[in-house]
């Protein structure tokens, strides 16, 4: 499959990125995945000739980057410190060029309830939901929407701290559970319908993903360990509808100010409505990942994926040695 990529910079030589650093593992409840999305990242790129180095931010200090020389940074670190802006703006103070998405969009990216926002404001759809901030909202949740609903934490990725409910106690309880996890907590109106990806890489969606799984949503243990979800892709749409979908889903990811590379969740409703659930600046790269799945279907194996999402750090007007 031919792609066009209009925001790539093309890098030919692995001696034009310099030194680079895989940011890996750090302390948020999605440090596991990120340890092995690190791993495959180092891998990639050390086999493609870069001299590529693993750091682990809780295990060193920011300060080893320029002590190190390192000249740019891969991002594979997942979930709070990682892919909410936090390391974003520490690496803009420090002056290092990074992967994927600035301060802004990785900070609204994170952050659930502004992406709805942001998809409504600019003419998307999203499930229905109530904000979750006292009993009084679980009252109102069940005022407005229909049963099932999932509740979520605001501010967390990998679908940790995420529930089914199907009535008032079990509501109660899956809120109880989110707000382990973050004060910020979402019930959504659940939707019945095909589930899908779409993986964004260089200003262009690659080939989307329909997702069978075989749990009652597509959970961490779904996403990471099961043996048991199906991947389609191609997804088996018509070539029309794809088209609109990928579209639909580049609006999703400009709206929230995402940028190089990233994931954009959908729904398709039972009137065949693209209902957008969240955009993932910094999605995995395991052996389960979406994106390196729809990479291939694109022509781009693992190594050239790699390199590519390295492109992404070089900015505007950034001089190649």
């Amino acid at each position: 499959m031919s792609m066009v990529y209009p925001e790539r910079m093309v890098i030919n030589h692995a001696e034009q990125f310099g030194r680079v650093a895989v940011l890996l593992g750090g302390s948020s409840a999605e440090r596991e995945v990120s340890l092995v999305t690190g791993a495959a990242v180092l891998a990639a790129l050390q086999a493609r000739g870069i001299d590529a180095h693993a750091m682990d931010p809780s295990e060193n200090s920011l300060d080893v980057l320029q002590a190190g020389g390192y000249q740019r940074v891969w991002n594979a670190l997942h979930g709070r410190g990682g892919e909410d802006g936090v390391i974003q703006g520490a690496l803009e103070t420090m002056g290092i060029p990074y992967t994927g998405s600035g301060v802004l969009g990785s900070a609204l990216s994170m952050d659930k309830l502004r992406s709805k926002q942001l998809f409504i404001a600019v003419g998307l759809d999203t499930p229905p939901y109530q904000l979750l901030d006292s009993e009084a909202d679980l009252l109102a949740a069940e005022k407005n929407l229909d049963w099932p609903m999932i509740v979520k934490p605001a501010n967390e990725g990998s679908s940790v701290g995420m529930a089914r409910a199907e009535n008032m106690h079990e509501l109660r309880q899956a809120w109880e559970l989110a707000r382990d996890y973050d004060d910020c907590v979402l019930a959504e109106s659940w939707i019945t319908g095909g589930e899908y990806t779409a993986s964004i890489l260089q200003g262009a969606a690659l080939p989307l993903i329909r997702i069978e799984a075989a749990n009652v949503f597509y959970d961490y243990q779904a996403k990471y360990e099961s043996d048991e979800t199906r991947y389609f892709c191609p997804s088996g749409l018509d070539a029309e509808l794809e088209s609109k979908f990928q579209k639909a889903a580049m609006k999703a990811f400009n709206a929230i100010a995402a940028s190089g590379w990233g994931r954009v969740d959908f729904m398709l409703d039972a009137q065949g409505r693209a209902m957008f659930l969240e955009v993932n600046t910094v999605p995995g790269m395991t052996s389960h990942s979406l994106v390196p799945m729809a990479a291939k279907v694109a022509g781009l194996d693992f190594e050239e994926l790699v390199w590519r999402i390295l492109e992404t750090s070089f900015t505007e007007g950034e001089k190649l040695d």
